[in-house]
């Protein structure tokens, strides 16, 4: 592709959050840009990256004193090595306010490891510190530098910045290198794995149930293992931004609702990397393509709303009577958009069936419901629309 600066969303978010605290706690997975964005926007300030041993022993013989060397701050790249640092920023932060000096220090701490970066900061930061997250490459951000790309490359490429300055052969090393480097290294000093076989066996089925249903128990069954060492293994893909949970809605809207949550990976790349696809016509014939399209949508939702520094309320909707809308989108007034996502190419009324079911389920709570495919024609009437995907906004 090409070696050009990708620019990111997520930049003006961290600009006005300066306005406001002098710590900048930013998380999201391995290699999503978070340090190249960091030094980009704030290149006068020193970095030290805590994966380097002689600056992470430095840090922990005498944080106090490391946290002093500058006056005007400095970016602490993948703080998850030592998330103590967050008390000693609370010290310095409440020292500074005290001091009232007009010379403001800046802190960038970042981070890849969710629940220990994240729970560090809530008990000795609150208050102090601005979180926001930058998670691979949304399709708005592709499309400036790859505003041709084919759906399929989309899905196959995922979201990784690296991926797109590389050919086909780079993205197959590199995505090798990410499974083994990061989420076999992370995840074995996280928590012991006793079989790694087993655990091979578990991704792999993980990134077979992408958009299903995830029950801990048949995955249990598959893999030869407990089901409390199963729920532990999701809890850490989780927290290390491999995988998440889309939890389905519930409401009082007396249908009897499934509660089992689906399972989707954060980058598209590497989940068809983990089922052994590697071309585009692979892609286009494969029985999972649909599964893979959805993924891709239901992440831009996400990534719009950590982008603009705003929590995202998302849900399915499925109940007994099979049922089923693929993403709802809950507003903080209470109402709900409502989208069903079709990887075909061909527009059919009948993809707004599930939609007009919910309407009458939900009322007014919904306030809208769309059709996000892979086709070309688009409309919009006051209630339903459909459109392009690829080219929505």
């Amino acid at each position: 592709m090409n070696n050009q600066l990708i620019e990111r969303d997520l930049l003006q978010s961290i600009k006005k959050a300066f306005r406001y605290f002098s710590v900048l706690t930013l998380t999201g997975p391995r290699q999503s840009g978070k340090t190249t964005l960091c030094r980009k926007l704030f290149a006068e300030l020193p970095y030290y990256n805590l994966e380097d041993a002689a600056t992470l022993a430095a840090m922990q013989q005498d944080p106090k004193a490391f946290l002093n060397k500058h006056r005007e701050g400095m970016i602490i790249d993948e703080a998850q090595r030592f998330p103590e640092v967050f008390s000693y920023l609370q010290v310095q932060v409440d020292e500074q306010r005290m001091a009232d000096s007009a010379e403001q220090q800046k802190y960038i701490v970042t981070g890849s490891a969710n629940f220990t970066l994240m729970q560090q900061a809530a008990q000795s930061m609150a208050g102090r510190t601005a979180v926001l997250t930058l998670l691979p490459l949304s399709t708005q951000e592709i499309n400036r530098i790859a505003p041709t790309c084919t759906t399929d490359m989309r899905i196959l490429r995922g979201g990784y910045p690296a991926i797109w300055k590389t050919d086909d052969e780079g993205r197959e090393i590199l995505l090798g290198n990410y499974y083994t480097t990061y989420v076999e290294r992370d995840l074995r000093n996280m928590i012991n794995i006793k079989n790694l076989s087993q655990f091979h066996t578990f991704i792999r089925l993980c990134a077979g149930r992408i958009g299903s249903e995830c029950s801990a128990s048949s995955l249990a069954v598959e893999v030869g293992v407990s089901v409390p060492t199963i729920q532990s293994w999701l809890s850490i893909l989780e927290a290390s931004y491999v995988v998440y949970r889309l939890h389905p809605y519930y409401a009082n809207i007396g249908k009897r609702l499934t509660k089992t949550p689906k399972l989707y990976f954060y980058d598209t790349g590497l989940a068809a990397w983990l089922m052994g696809i590697r071309t585009e016509e692979q892609l286009a014939i494969h029985p999972l393509r649909g599964n893979l399209f959805e993924n891709m949508v239901i992440n831009d939702f996400y990534k719009r709303g950590y982008n603009c520094g705003e929590r995202v309320e998302l849900y399915f909707y499925r109940d007994q009577g099979q049922h089923e809308v693929d993403l709802l989108q809950v507003a903080a007034d209470g109402k709900i958009c409502a989208y069903e996502i079709k990887s075909g190419k061909t527009f059919r009324t009948d993809y707004f069936d599930g939609l007009h079911y919910l309407q009458k389920v939900l009322g007014d709570r919904l306030s809208g419901t769309c059709v996000l495919y892979d086709g070309e024609q688009e409309l919009h009437q006051q209630y339903d629309a459909y459109c392009h995907y690829t080219h929505c906004e």
